[in-house]
Parts: structure tokens; sequence; C-alpha cells
């Protein structure tokens, strides 16, 4: 089914020749039982408005494990989210939904355990819109938003191609990205489950890179490990940091292990080469020479089965350099040595 599969192959704000993103913003939530109106760590969140102090981001908790991140002066329709668990034991976290409300951005995050019940998490949490051409000559950089039959409802694409969706068995579709990145692996993916009813993670399962663009098969579970139909997020990046810029910001980079480290799926703006160490739970991705405030991460599990990927401790910063510590879970919650998707990025 896989190789079957992989064998076949809106509007938003801003003018028709509008920079990548039009809006966007991120935060982390560095606290998983936030007060009300919690402004989380300022170092860590910043966007594409009058960026805090002046405007910061803002946290409700709606209830256990559910959570709205209020993005001030963003608003508008269309984009993508990402969310990634941040804890040193067994959670994933996703996105419920994401609206404009006045001139914000609402995006709501839940949080799980393994077991499929709600519960309170640390996170980091990314929204991004993009459209028209992209200003920026370096790299290539695209988004879709899929329902769980495989219609695409936002989509963005810097080279102006339409991203498209085919839906596979339960819990499997495949991606179709024109135009972007090379025929051989390099570039960065994040893909996030989104349900505002239960438990779900969503994974890369396969990536055909080729000279017309990237086919990515996406696969999506439930609490059981079993494949699941939800609507899902993903974003690629080819020498842009997530959210879709690069220079600025200048201080941007991914990694991705699969065994070992594709050459041009290990990006540092700054030049320098990203390292891969740890035991594989965690493992830590050192990015030398960028680490700049404010800044966040987010990882993705790449591969076949159920596992998943996060973020088992907030991310350092140590003489220049960024540590992300990423660890992942298999069945019950087990941690385990898997491939995965790292990205990071600063605000500048």
């Amino acid at each position: 089914m896989l190789a079957a599969l992989l064998a076949a192959a809106l509007p938003t704000a801003g003018s028709a020749q509008a920079a990548v993103p039009d809006r966007w913003g991120f935060a982390y939530l560095d606290n998983a039982t936030p007060p009300p109106g919690y402004v989380p760590d300022p170092t860590r969140q910043w966007g594409s408005w009058a960026s805090p102090p002046a405007n910061p981001v803002k946290v409700d908790q709606l209830g256990l494990g559910s959570y709205v991140v209020h993005f001030p002066l963003i608003g508008g329709p269309g984009g993508i989210a990402h969310a990634t668990a941040v804890t040193a034991t067994a959670r994933w976290c996703q996105i419920a939904d994401w609206k404009a409300v006045g001139s914000g951005e609402d995006v709501f995050v839940t949080c799980y355990l393994p077991s499929g019940a709600p519960a309170n998490s640390t996170f980091t949490v990314l929204y991004t819109t993009s459209s028209g051409a992209s200003a920026v000559p370096t790299g290539s950089y695209g988004y879709l938003y899929s329902d769980s039959g495989g219609t695409v409802l936002t989509q963005y694409n810097s080279t102006g191609a339409t991203n498209s969706v085919s839906k596979g068995s339960t819990g499997i579709w495949k991606a179709w990205l024109p135009g972007l990145g090379l025929s051989g692996y390099a570039g960065d993916l994040q893909v996030t489950a989104v349900d505002p009813k239960q438990g779900a993670h969503c994974k890369v399962a396969d990536w055909a890179p080729g000279s017309t663009g990237q086919t990515v098969l996406v696969n999506c579970y439930d609490a059981s490990d079993a494949l699941y139909d939800t609507k899902w997020t993903l974003s690629y990046s080819y020498l842009r940091a997530v959210h879709g810029p690069a220079f600025p910001p200048r201080s941007f980079g991914y990694l991705w292990y699969n065994g070992s480290v594709p050459p041009l799926t290990n990006y540092n703006s700054s030049g320098a080469t990203n390292t891969l160490g740890g035991s594989g739970a965690p493992f830590v991705v050192t990015l030398p020479s960028v680490a700049v405030p404010s800044d966040t991460a987010q990882a993705t599990a790449y591969g076949s089965g159920p596992a998943y990927c996060g973020l088992y401790a907030p991310w350092a910063r140590s003489s220049g350099a960024v540590q992300l510590p990423v660890k992942c879970y298999g069945p019950g919650g087990a941690p385990v040595k898997v491939p995965f998707f790292a990205a990071y990025t600063s605000a500048i």
C-alpha cells in the first residue's frame, strides 16, 4: 500500500506579492496550570505584531489538558498551526482549532496521556499564514491543512503552485507539494493532528522527494495506536524557518534523523553544522551559533508505526548554541529510538 500511495501522484490577508509569512506568532507555555490571562515565557514568544512586552501572548486554561493561546493583532482567515509537547513524561499535544477573535488569533491546544486521557502539559505552539508570491529568493516553503477525507482546507506554496492531498485507507494520506525543494532529501517537515474531540497524533510516515516536488505520506493514530481519520496540518521548509521566512530571521535551523542525517536535511543559517547526540531517549540536537531569544522549536516523528515525538525539556541556550532534547514514545508511552524531524527558529 505504501508503494502504491507514493506512486499515485484560500485567500489570506496581505498583498498579492506579500512577504512570507503575512502573519505569524509562536509561544511556549511554560506553566501547565496557568492562571487566567497568563503571559508565558517572554523569551520564547514573538510574532508579526508589535511584539512583547507591549502586546504579549496570553494563555487561558479551558479544562484538563485544554488551552487557548491568544495571539494579539494577527487575526484573519487561513493559515496553519503546529504544537509540540514539552515534557519529561509521555504526552502529546495537538491542535483543536484556531480562529480570528477580534483583532487577534486564538489557537486551541489539547494535550493527552498515552491512554488518551486529557492531561496538563507544557508545549510550544506556532501559527502562520502566507499568501502571494514569495519575496524571498532563498529556498522554498509550503503548507496545507487537510480534513479527514483529504480535502485541502487551506494551503500555501511559495512557487505559486497548488498543494493537494489524496486519501488512502483509514489514517493514511498522501500530500503533494509541487515545485518545492530538491530532487533529493532536503529541508524539514512538520505535521500536527487537528481534532477537537479526542486525542490523535500524526507523523510523516514516508517522504519521496522529486525533481517536480515533494510527496509526503502522513499517518495519524488514536490513543489505542490504531490508524485514525482526523484533520491535520503539514508544513515543508527548505532553507527557510519553520514558519516560512528567511533572512530575517537570520538564526534558524533544522535536522532530520532517519537512522543517519542526510546532509541537506541538516541546515544551520549561521553556516555551522548541527550535531546529533544522546542515546535516543532523548536525543539532543545541537545547533551552533543560532541561539537568539525570542525563539521556538517543533518536533515530529518519522517512519512507520504509531510512535510520536516531543521535547523532553525546554531547549537550552549556551555559548550561542541551542540544544533541543527530542524524546519519542511508542505503545504505552515507552521511550523509543525512532527517526524524527526537529526545527528551531529565532524571531530575528
